[in-house]
This record gives structure tokens, C-alpha cells and sequence, in this order.
């Protein structure tokens, strides 16, 4: 048996996502809160049944917590489990769980939680991400602080799913109102939700953990970079937990009354292609898009060349890494020349998109490299998440569209071909199976190689790597140096 062990870090650095909202020190001036600015609102509080990292934005590891959770590094380290054994075969899962842990509601957390919660995402959930707990094939309690998850076959992608929000916690006590009342393990609980305007997170004082230094925390909600922006310059915020446009960042450079705090994510930002569509089912026709946008001007123009050019959907902290930016490069020419022998040309795409400011941005940048080549591509700009999340993540009505995606290591959504590109590639699928059954080296050439085909198949345009752009007032200490989880942990923020 391999053991793991390790002291749990009382607030391990998050990340990932969309865009942020609120203000303090230069905003309330009061110690004992913050205020964070984004731009994407949760459509819910229910993250198993509604798509979005919005949710788990807030949500996870603020007010729920899982057995083990996302380290600085991107590794995984324990948090209500205290420390866990693999068998040798690498199916049986051994967790030893915190004592005197309890949800906000009161309720004792214990090994039957975890039964409920694990059986509950095969059972209950509707998300996508649920699919990674098929793979589980039973769920044993052996003590009130003592589970054993025995899985079908070995999976590298059940342990690291864990700490996403597949591995939250619940309590049978406590699921019957999660859209609005959430009721977790974590520090904080939901104070108060006012739709269209802020969530406000509160302190718990019976935390079984190591407790936050700040005791409530606001997030706030915007409609555009313009609002978001002018309310951190006229003191409404102590935090913009990421710029949406570049040009913002001249507002703050320069000005000590501010931080500018510029990392990585692993936020791909990648131009969808639906595969269910004639003309995008033709791999002719996919390359020559691949071929028509220029990728380090689109960077340029959107992000003022912060971000990075990868070409595929592996960000460079995961260990299969691979620069593939220049598998299909800039070549309007040959564009043309397979939009000739595809018999596409004067080919007119409808193009949804989110109305985030990058991606209304970069769909602006494809529109214009498409319409060189003979391809008209309709931008309709929708609301998000919910009309977006309806009409094409669940509805699959779209030609193209732009998004980012934020969930860590989601290589395997090719593998699925009901997933909203409706992508079907044996070879692909094959490739991620095997990895996720692999260890160690072996996993890592699978995922490489399922990389490689996928960019040269252009199952989708890998666009950009979405920078990290973090604003803050220049009291607030804790913030990431990188953004590598689907949480805005808060737990780390103080201010001096």
C-alpha cells in the first residue's frame, strides 16, 4: 500500500474561472471585510445540477469542502481527509477523515457523508463532470471516521476530480435547497444572495479549521469591464479577481495605491467547433479555420500579448505539456486552398458567444481572419451563463462559438461524444481510456499523444491560455500567484 500523509495547509492557494467583483480598503476601510469584483454571476447555488464555474467560483473550498483538495503547486494534498491509502492495484482508496468536523447546519461530518455525497454524484447529479464517479464501484464505511472506495479499474482522473467540485461534501440534511442554501463543511457559509448585484460570504465561528482572518466577504457582480473597473477606481472594491480586457490594466500600473498581479491559469479559451454540423464535420474545413486565424495577433489584440499561445487543451502545469501552437500556423493561402477542395467556399457560420468582454473580444479578432478567407461567421452575442448554458453547452445550437475552459485537466471532454462539440474519435478516446487507467510515465505519452491528435484533427481551435490579471487595493495580502482551481479561495485574503 502507498501512503499519503501530508500536513494539511490551512489555506491552500485556488483558481480558475471567468471574471470577478467588490471593495474594502480602499472600498469600506473595514478590516474585518472584503469586497471582489467579477462579471459572471452564478445562475444558481446548485453546482450538481448547473453547469459553470461561477458556482464553484464562490463556492468550493469557501463554504464546501472535499476529502482532498487542489494544492499551490497543482498537486493534491489532504483537507477533511487527513491522509489516505492506495492499494497496490490502485483501486482501493483508503480515507481517514478529520475529526469533530461539522457542516454549517450543525450536523456532524462522518464517513457516512462521504458514502452519501460519492453515491449522490453517480445517483443525483446532472453535470457532465459527474461522469468521472461512474468509475466508482462501491463506497464502504468502516468507522465515523474511517471510508474505503473501492473503483471498478485504476483512474488517474477519479483522485485529482476529488478536488474539484465532483468531491464536495454534503450532508443528507442539507441538499434539499442547494440552488439558494448551501450548507457545507468550509469557513464561510452564504449570508445573503441579492441576484443581479452580490453574494455575501460569512465567517463561521465553529469552523473545525484553521479560521479566515476575514469575517465576511462580498462577492459583487457586474455587467461590464467599464463598471467593474470604475468601481475599484472610486474605492467600491478592494479586489478585480481578473481583468477582462487588457486595456483596463493601464488604470492601475503605476499607481501605488494599487497591485497588479499578473500569473498563469489553466483557463483554455478555445474557439468550439460543433462536429454534428455538415460543414464542420469535414476536417478540411476545420483546418482551414485553424489556418485563417492569426493566433499571436489575436493575443495582441485582446490581451495586449499577456496570456500564452499552447494550441492545445493541456495547460504547461500539467506534466504532458506540449507547445502545439504551430501545428496548423497562420496561412490564409491554404486556408482558401481547403475551403476549395472541401467545396465550402462562401461557407457562413452562426457564432454564439458569450457577452464576456474576452470573449466578445477574440470572436470579434476570428470574425474578422474567417471573413479573409470567404467565411462569414454571425456573432450573436448571449448572456451568461444561463443563455449560453442553454442554447449551446446543453442545447449544441451553434456552428462556432468561443469559451473558456476552466476546469483542470478536461482533456476528456473529447472523449465524450455527446459532449457539446459532439466529438467522435476512437483513437482519441482510446488514447485518454488508457492514460486514465495508466501510471506514471505511461500516462503521461497517452495524454500527449490524444493531445497531438486532437490538435491536428482541430477537434476544436485552441486559442490562448487565459492570463491571470489580478487587481487589488495594495493593503490585501493572500492573493494567488496563479489560478489553477475552479475556487476563488478567500480563505488566504487579509488585509494589513
Amino acid at each position: 500500500m502507498s501512503t499519503v500523509a501530508l500536513p494539511r495547509l490551512s489555506a491552500p492557494i485556488m483558481a480558475c474561472v471567468l471574471v470577478l467583483g467588490t471593495g474594502c480598503s480602499a472600498g469600506s476601510g473595514d478590516d474585518s471585510s472584503l469586497s471582489i469584483g467579477f462579471t459572471a454571476e452564478p445562475a444558481s447555488l446548485d453546482f450538481t445540477t448547473d453547469d459553470g464555474v461561477a458556482i464553484p467560483e464562490v463556492l468550493l473550498t469557501n463554504v464546501y469542502e472535499g476529502l482532498v483538495e487542489l494544492a499551490p503547486d497543482g498537486g493534491i494534498q489532504p483537507a477533511l481527509a487527513d491522509s489516505w491509502e492506495v492499494s497496490d492495484d490502485r483501486r482501493t482508496y483508503t480515507f481517514e477523515l478529520n475529526s469533530d468536523v461539522t457542516f454549517s447546519n450543525g450536523e456532524s461530518f462522518t464517513a457516512e457523508d462521504v458514502k452519501f455525497s460519492i453515491e449522490r454524484a453517480q445517483e443525483e447529479w446532472t453535470i457532465s463532470l459527474a461522469d468521472v464517479m461512474d468509475v466508482v464501484d462501491t463506497v464502504e464505511v468502516v468507522s465515523p471516521t474511517e471510508v474505503t472506495v473501492e473503483l471498478s479499474e485504476p483512474s488517474n482522473a477519479w483522485l485529482y476530480a476529488m478536488t474539484t467540485r465532483v468531491g464536495a461534501m454534503f450532508t443528507p440534511t442539507g441538499v434539499d435547497n442547494l440552488d439558494t442554501e448551501p450548507v457545507g463543511t468550509g469557513p464561510y457559509e452564504v449570508a445573503d444572495w441579492t441576484r443581479g448585484d452580490s453574494i455575501t460570504l460569512q465567517r463561521r465561528a465553529d469552523y473545525w479549521g484553521e479560521q479566515p482572518a476575514t469575517e465576511t466577504v462580498e462577492f459583487r457582480y457586474f455587467d461590464d469591464e467599464n463598471a467593474l473597473t470604475n468601481a475599484m477606481l472610486t474605492g467600491d472594491l478592494d479586489v478585480i479577481s481578473a481583468l477582462a480586457a487588457a486595456e483596463s490594466l493601464d488604470q492601475f500600473t503605476g499607481d501605488d495605491q494599487y497591485q497588479v498581479i499578473e500569473g498563469t491559469t489553466n483557463g483554455e479559451v478555445v474557439l468550439g467547433l460543433n462536429h454534428e454540423r455538415d460543414a464542420l464535420s469535414d476536417r478540411r474545413v476545420r483546418q482551414a479555420i485553424a489556418h485563417a486565424i492569426d493566433q499571436e495577433a489575436l493575443l495582441e489584440t485582446v490581451w495586449a500579448g499577456h496570456g500564452e499561445l499552447i494550441g492545445s487543451m493541456v495547460p504547461p502545469t500539467d506534466p504532458w505539456y506540449e507547445d502545439l501552437s504551430e501545428v496548423h500556423p497562420h496561412d490564409p493561402d491554404r486556408a482558401e486552398d481547403l475551403l476549395e477542395e472541401a467545396d465550402a467556399e462562401d461557407l457562413t457560420l452562426d457564432f454564439p458567444v458569450p457577452n464576456l468582454p474576452y470573449a466578445m473580444d477574440t470572436a470579434r479578432v476570428v470574425q474578422s481572419d474567417l471573413e479573409d478567407v470567404g467565411i462569414t461567421a454571425e456573432i450573436e452575442p448571449l448572456e451568461f451563463p444561463a443563455v449560453w448554458l442553454e442554447d449551446v453547452f446543453t442545447g449544441h445550437d451553434y456552428d462556432m462559438t468561443v469559451i473558456q475552459h476552466s476546469e483542470g485537466r478536461d482533456m476528456p471532454t473529447f472523449a465524450d461524444p455527446d459532449y457539446y462539440w459532439g466529438y467522435d474519435n476512437e483513437d482519441v478516446q482510446d488514447l485518454l481510456a488508457e492514460a486514465d487507467r495508466s501510471g506514471g510515465e505511461e500516462q503521461t505519452e497517452h495524454m500527449a499523444e490524444a493531445a497531438e491528435l486532437l490538435a491536428e484533427d482541430v477537434a476544436a481551435v485552441f486559442l490562448y491560455l487565459q492570463p491571470m490579471l489580478i487587481v487589488a487595493d495594495s493593503g490585501v495580502e493572500g492573493l494567488p500567484d496563479n489560478r489553477v482551481s475552479e475556487s476563488f479561495d478567500v480563505t488566504p485574503l487579509s488585509r494589513s
